[in-house]
Parts: C-alpha cells; structure tokens; sequence
C-alpha cells in the first residue's frame, strides 16, 4: 500500500515552540549550551597565552575559595564553575586548538586569581605504511 503526501493532514508544530520561546526554555537551553562554549564573560578577567607545551589560563575570581569551584577537562574544552554554595556565580569555557593533558595540568588558586597551566596533547600519526606488492 502506497501513501501520498497529500492525503496526510498538516501538523501545527507552531505551538509547543512557541511555547518553549514564551517560557525562556529555549534561551535558557541555549545559553547554557552554547554560552558556555563562549569566552569569558566580560564581568570575568581571564587571560590565556600559547606556550611550547602548555597553555597558561588566568581567570579573576575574588572571593572564592578553591573548595569553591569546579573545573573540568574534556578533550580540548576547559570549564570552570563555581558550586551552588559559593559567594558568586562563575561559569565559563575555552576551547583550545589541541586536547589537553589533564593529568599533567595544573591548577593554582592564589590572591583571587586562578592560573591553569594546561598541558598540551602533542598528537601522534598512526600511520601505517603498506607495502605494494
């Protein structure tokens, strides 16, 4: 059995979208999924410098204790948030040109500002050759 396109009715999807914009849903989801790919905010001083092996991330957070804050590694994107219960509110990520070494990085939280020394994963080629025959 056949079945045209034309003999299907039309579905409104209009309203549960609309509902999702009217609610914040939409840009709540959005912000937290695409803003926290962003820089830092511009509330935030956050300095980062390429070197040879490492790259140096800086970031101003007065007030916070280093129990205070998270920071996770995945692959090439380093984010930095505070815990429910902290002073203020920080949230923020980079992303690098390569994947970070997250066992041979370090973390320094001194005078309110925390330095991360990022080491970088050097790729290394898998390439096998393949004789001819």
């Amino acid at each position: 059995m056949f079945y045209s396109l034309a003999s299907r009715p039309a579905r409104n999807f209009q309203r549960p979208a609309s509902s999702l914009v009217r609610s914040g849903t939409l840009d709540k989801f959005l912000s937290d999924t695409l803003g926290s790919l962003s820089d830092a905010r511009p509330s935030q001083t956050a300095t980062v410098e390429d070197g040879d092996k490492a790259y140096s991330l800086q970031l101003d957070v007065p007030g916070l204790g280093k129990e205070q804050l998270d920071i996770g590694i995945e692959g090439d994107v380093v984010r930095i948030a505070s815990k429910a219960d902290a002073a203020r509110t920080v949230k923020a990520a980079w992303r690098f040109p390569l994947e970070i070494d997250a066992a041979a990085s370090t973390a320094k939280l001194e005078n309110g500002v925390l330095t991360l020394t990022l080491s970088k994963k050097i790729p290394v080629s898998n390439v096998a050759t393949l004789p001819i025959q």
